[in-house]
């Protein structure tokens, strides 16, 4: 047999490549792994492929074998593929981003086996961490025979005869003495479960299988139950309770694409720059960044999407945004809106006991994708004071307002529209906060008045975003201001000096309060639980106070300059106008009634602050102390 020895220069191609630097071409180290083990299982791909063209012998069944060694301190990544000999070594080695995967794929083109390898330059990873790379292989072509091929890191390298007694390839590393965890089994174990844990090919780890093997998200959705569902989420993110739901991806055109994408339980955390899904391509793990693939408001989602059509740049670490892209995110986006309507649509129930946690998806998708927002126009739901129906549907009808597991009813904005009034067919009733907004809210709903409960930060924007969609309809929050239909209609008799009571209150309030910032109006207001006093934020007001607490990144606050509205028929209110009758209260002197209905007044607005949080909590134990001393001189004076 004749005996093989050449030396040589590499080529390195710098018309189609950067200019390699061993250490700066992948943003981690540990990812060589990933490279080599991809092209040991592209290596058995193609032995397949070629032995079903009768090409080369099929061998056994396909495994990369990881070997270590620690005394010589190498570490060895065998495959039994389709081997080289020493023309395709000299062309598809030493040839620097020549890819050998598109020259094959141009001979055997085969739509059921997908090559991993695109750039040529996998091969090269391995000397991030070794001094020096030994490659030993032997094709499975008939009369081949084996090679060695060796290189120290620089353009120099030997090839020379080997021996080798099966087909396939050897790829030794001469480990660096600062790599040399790479020798650690534990270390070797992680990597392969982080990055090669779904390839199709057995990964033995010192004799022992380590991967998966089967992706769940390659197999159509009739080959999968629930539970399949499920415990691919529990392995992807273990210890963070089971999904809401789940959305199959599958496509061959224009691209070719498969996954599964999540809606996980809210936890309050969600990552709206980078996200949390898993880029694969054709099974091995290439990044948790894809923030370039799916819109940003998806990007909390969690799953796997895996695609051999997304551009990535020559290390696989980073995508490169293009119109093919671009499309990608828009069929994302779709499947999800397909999902969530066909929830809605078939278990109503279920979808209004998840909405809170799908709530932001949806809501920062139709505000940031107008095409998003075509699509869940009627899966936006609120929380309504209305009662909800319960009972079985006819076939086709969603029951409305549902019912969730949560006491609260959910409607849409197209069904509450249906439930109004002729007269008000045009305003839109809500409510920020149930408790901060109680007195307003419970004087609507005194009057068989449907309100939206739109309590979640998001809705700082998003009701403005449906008004400017919804040009015919105007938004009111229940305590922006109050209409004729709460208020009661009776006339009011002047006394003496000419003053009705509403005149004699705003004299009170002015003086006790002392703050021409307030502006004061008095009315009769329906209903028995009415409040003393209500502050009003006029609705652009109050708005422009929201964005401004949500651009500073705070809780909105109380602005300076409101409305506080008297309620002349409650008891209190009663009380300091009986308090204040034979006094002149805003005269220069002062007397005991004076300075308690003083107090009393402005106790009646501190409870109105009080409840829409416009009280410090350094105030409100002053606030408690103050109401108890009011109190007992009240009824010290049977008031």
């Amino acid at each position: 047999m004749p005996v093989l020895e050449e030396k040589g220069q590499i080529q390195i191609h710098t018309e189609n490549i950067f200019p390699i630097i061993k250490k700066a071409v992948y943003s981690g180290h540990e990812v060589f792994l990933r490279e080599l083990v991809s092209n040991g299982v592209d290596a058995i791909s193609k032995r397949r492929m070629a032995a079903m063209a009768g090409d080369c012998s099929e061998g056994e069944q396909g495994r990369v074998q990881i070997r270590i060694d620690r005394e010589q301190k190498t570490l060895t990544i065998s495959d039994n593929g389709i081997g080289m000999t020493a023309d395709e070594v000299k062309r598809y080695i030493n040839q620097v981003a020549f890819s050998s995967a598109e020259d094959f794929l141009e001979k055997y083109k085969s739509e059921g086996d997908a090559i991993i390898g695109h750039f040529g330059l996998g091969f090269y990873s391995s000397f991030m961490v070794a001094r020096q790379v030994e490659l030993v292989s032997l094709s499975a072509r008939e009369g081949a025979e084996a090679v060695r091929w060796t290189c120290d890191g620089s353009p120099s390298f030997t090839l020379e005869s080997a021996e080798r007694s099966e087909p396939g390839t050897d790829v030794i590393l001469h480990l660096m003495e600062e790599e040399l965890e790479y020798i650690e089994p534990a270390r070797i174990r992680t990597l392969i479960s982080t990055y090669c844990d779904f390839l199709p090919v057995e990964v033995q780890l010192e004799g022992e299988t380590v991967n998966k093997r089967e992706a769940p998200w390659r197999k159509s959705p009739r080959e999968l139950s629930d539970n399949d569902y499920i415990e691919l989420y529990r392995y992807l993110y273990p210890f963070q309770g089971d999904p809401l739901l789940w959305v199959h991806l599958n496509t061959d055109y224009p691209y070719n694409l498969q996954g599964i994408l999540y809606f996980p339980k809210s936890s309050g955390r969600a990552d709206w720059e980078k996200g949390e899904i898993k880029l694969y391509c054709n099974q091995v793990f290439v990044s948790d960044s894809i923030k370039e693939v799916v819109p940003r408001y998806l990007l909390p989602l969690r799953g796997v999407i895996d695609s051999p059509d997304i551009p990535l740049n020559v290390s696989r670490s980073a995508l490169q945004t293009d119109r093919r892209v671009r499309s990608i995110g828009g069929f994302v986006a779709k499947k999800v809106g397909d999902r969530l309507k066909e929830l809605h649509r078939d278990d109503p129930k279920r979808y209004a006991e998840i909405w809170e946690s799908l709530a932001p998806f949806i809501k920062i998708g139709a505000m940031e994708d107008e095409k998003f927002a075509d699509q869940v126009a009627d899966l936006v739901l609120f929380g309504t004071t209305a009662a909800a129906i319960e009972g079985d549907p006819a076939e086709g009808q969603i029951l409305d307002p549902i019912p969730a597991g949560d006491g609260r009813a959910y409607t849409t904005l197209s069904a509450y529209r249906s439930r109004l009034s002729a007269e008000n067919d045009k305003r839109v009733l809500y409510c920020t906060d149930e408790a901060g907004q109680a007195g307003a809210l419970a004087l609507w709903r005194s009057q068989d008045a449907e309100v939206l409960l739109a309590d979640s930060f998001i809705d700082t924007q998003f009701i403005p975003w449906l008004e400017m969609r919804h040009e015919e309809l105007k938004f009111q929050r229940v305590d922006a201001e109050l209409d004729d239909s709460l208020q009661e209609k009776e006339s009011e008799l002047a006394d003496a000096d000419g003053k009705d009571a509403s005149e004699k209150l705003r004299e009170l309030f002015k003086a006790a309060l002392a703050d021409d910032k307030v502006t004061l109006q008095v009315q009769a207001l329906k209903g028995e639980n009415a409040p003393a006093a209500l502050i009003l934020l006029p609705e652009q007001m109050r708005r422009i106070n929201d964005m401004g607490a949500l651009m500073e990144q705070r809780l909105p606050g109380l602005p300076d300059h409101h409305v506080l509205l008297i309620n002349r028929r409650h008891k209190l209110v009663e009380g300091l106008l009986k308090l204040s009758a034979g006094s002149v209260i805003t005269g220069s002197g002062s007397s005991p009634s004076q300075e308690l209905a003083n107090a009393l007044g402005r106790h009646i607005y501190e409870m109105a602050r009080l409840a829409v949080g416009g009280l410090e909590p350094n105030q409100l134990a002053g606030f408690q102390q103050r109401s108890c001393d009011l109190m007992g001189q009240l009824m010290e004076r049977g008031l």
